[in-house]
This record gives structure tokens, sequence and C-alpha cells, in this order.
């Protein structure tokens, strides 16, 4: 049954910006193979992964849902569907509603913002936020706001980051 998300905010929003995957990832761009990786995930499954640099503002994003559905948080990833499903276990650990999610095991993320419907996009991958194929693929591209976030929010500063030919501006939290 297609989702109905009339009137919704679509945050799509990257597994390690929601999870902190840094260690796991570390694993992932040190090899050639992804098994390892993959490995890993699944001897962790039933360990939920600690909050990563976006979880804070997701919490609240999903908290204007109390009255109605507001807001939809889907995740969409660059991991495989082994670590995709302790990405669901760890939202479920947390009490965070995540149904919907895609995993392209490594492809680029932005050809499934328009299918998803996303308004907004949510990465720890400024290089995937950057992308002017992500302001195209957005659905209502004119309200779209994209983030690249950082480890660490300290002294977190706003950095205006200009999306190649779109008109589209990214803000970057960094910690300062």
């Amino acid at each position: 049954m297609p989702a109905v998300l009339d009137g919704q905010l679509v945050v799509a929003i990257s597994s390690r910006a929601l999870f902190d995957f840094e260690e796991e990832n570390r694993l992932f761009e040190n090899g050639r193979d992804d098994r390892p990786y993959m490995q890993l995930q699944l001897a962790r499954i039933d360990e939920p992964a600690r909050p990563g640099v976006a979880f804070s503002l997701v919490h609240k994003l999903l908290a204007f849902n109390a009255d109605a559905p507001r807001v939809e948080v889907v995740i969409l990833s660059r991991n495989d569907p082994v670590s995709g499903m302790r990405v669901f276990r760890s939202a479920q650990h947390y009490g965070l509603p995540i149904e919907r999610g895609v995993f392209t095991r490594g492809q680029p993320p932005w050809r499934y913002l328009r299918p998803l419907a996303a308004n907004l996009f949510l990465s720890t991958n400024e290089a995937d936020v950057r992308s002017g194929d992500v302001a195209y693929q957005l659905s209502r591209p004119y309200s779209f706001l994209g983030l690249a976030l950082a480890r660490g929010f300290g002294a977190a500063a706003a950095h205006l980051l200009p999306v190649g030919g779109t008109g589209v501006v990214l803000a970057r939290l960094t910690s300062g």
C-alpha cells in the first residue's frame, strides 16, 4: 500500500546521520570488499546503534506528529540491506516510528529522493548533499533544505553551500 503523504514534510536521512556508524564505516572505507563490513553489522544486529549527529533533530521533528501526521522520516542510505536491518531495529529500540527506507549498497542516493517524495535530505556525506542531482530529484524542490551534518555540535556553526546551478543553498553544520 503506498504511503499517504498529503501535507507532510518528508525527511530523508542517511543511516550515518541518524546513528553512529563511524566505526563500521571506517571498516567499509578501508577495504575493497564489503563482506567484512556486512559481517560486522550482522554480528551487531541485535545491538542498538548509538545515536548519530542528527538523532536529536529527528526525534524533535517526529514530535510534531503528536496530534496528526506532519513529518515522515525515511532512511536513504548507501548501506546494504543487512545494515538496513540494524538501522530499523535501532530505530525501533529508540521508539522512532520509521517505516520506509532505501539501501543502495554504495550507489549515490539522489535518484531515490523523488520516489520517496523527500523535501529534506540529511546526510553526513557532504558530496551526496552538494550534488546538483539532489536538488533536481526532490519533490517540491522550492521548499527543500539540505543539510550536510558533521560530527559534533560543540560550538556549531552554519556555512552556506550553493548547490551547483540549482539555486538551492545548503546549510552545513560544523563544530566551530
